[in-house]
């Protein structure tokens, strides 16, 4: 194990560019890339690590496959698209940090409107005073939207609302109260707290949400809101809303099935997931990005419900998907 974490860390010592550059990774890129999309895929790649300073600091072939596989999926790594993520963890075991793939809700979206199965998709936040009723038993919302797109997104989100129609006429809809997708991070985000954390360790220490938002909290702390759920949590919102909504009740495509599984992992180099839970606050916690740690103890976690079976049975018969296509080449 020491000699791993050794050679590990001296791996980091490799610049990204000259990594990209070494003759078995260019076969692996184009293995999946292709010759003439090579060269836009290492820019991509070094572009999103020098605006991500962390990710600078995790080891290339964790941000190489992290990358394979948004690629595969034909996903951006650009930040302002937001499509999917490379999210870099201080992983303890092995004594580096590492890139974990990371999907957005954009993400979420393109896969499955790709599938061709959804006439209509969409989630989005509804604001203070815009719900007008919302029955659960029918799956009927009534909204009033703010009509001034300014007016709009100053104004307080209440809740949040999914829905996906089938070509075929299948409508399914959900919406959460603002307090109900709280108390969903709280339980599942180890990162993000709602009420305030009082410990004997200053490390752990944590203002409310409530507070945080009123920036009641000492700047020299600001490294422990670096979770998303603190950084963008309506965009956090709408991505567990897509998740619930459609790995519950909507047809996935391999890709998305894929995309699904092996969200917030480390991918391997033979395309096998290492499952980071969540963040156990400790040293060495990046401000730039959300850090998560691998911990001896077991953490909680979203549950990934399936798919309908019906759904994944017409995906599955006779189908391989892109990245399944990629870690089937021969190394």
């Amino acid at each position: 194990m020491a000699v791993q974490n050794s050679l590990a860390k001296r791996q980091t010592k490799t610049g990204l560019t000259a990594y990209l550059t070494q003759d078995a990774v260019k076969k692996q890129i184009n293995s999946v890339v292709g010759g003439k999309n090579g060269t836009r895929f290492i820019s991509s790649i070094v572009s999103a690590v020098q605006t991500t300073p962390a990710l600078q600091e995790c080891t290339n072939p964790s941000i190489l496959s992290a990358a394979l596989l948004g690629e595969a999926l034909n996903l951006s790594p650009s930040p302002q698209l937001g499509q999917f993520y490379m999210v870099p963890f201080d992983n303890k075991k092995k004594g580096v940090k590492e890139a974990q793939f990371q999907l957005g809700y954009k993400g979420y979206i393109q896969l499955a409107v790709r599938s061709g199965y959804y006439k209509r998709l969409n989630v989005m936040a509804i604001k203070e005073g815009e719900l007008v009723r919302y029955d659960p038993l029918n799956e009927e919302i009534e909204v009033n939207l703010i009509e001034d797109d300014i007016v709009r997104e100053e104004t307080p989100t209440t809740g949040y609302f999914a829905m996906f129609e089938y070509e075929n006429g299948f409508k399914k809809t959900m919406y959460w109260s603002k307090q109900k997708m709280l108390s969903h991070a709280d339980k599942y985000s180890q990162a993000f707290h709602m009420n305030a954390v009082d410990s004997d360790n200053p490390r752990r220490q944590r203002v409310s949400y409530e507070d945080y938002l009123k920036g009641n909290y000492p700047k020299s702390d600001e490294w422990k809101y670096s979770s998303f759920w603190y950084k963008d949590f309506d965009g956090m919102a709408m991505k567990t809303m897509l998740r619930q909504l459609i790995s519950k009740w909507g047809i996935m495509s391999i890709d998305l099935q894929t995309a699904v599984d092996k969200d917030m992992a480390v991918i391997h180099e033979d395309g096998s997931a290492e499952y980071v839970e969540n963040e156990k606050e400790e040293e060495n916690v990046v401000s730039e990005q959300e850090l998560h740690e691998v911990s001896e103890e077991p953490q909680k976690a979203e549950p990934v419900q399936a798919a309908d079976a019906a759904a994944t049975v017409q995906e599955a018969d006779g189908q391989m998907s892109m990245e399944e296509a990629f870690f089937s080449q021969p190394s």
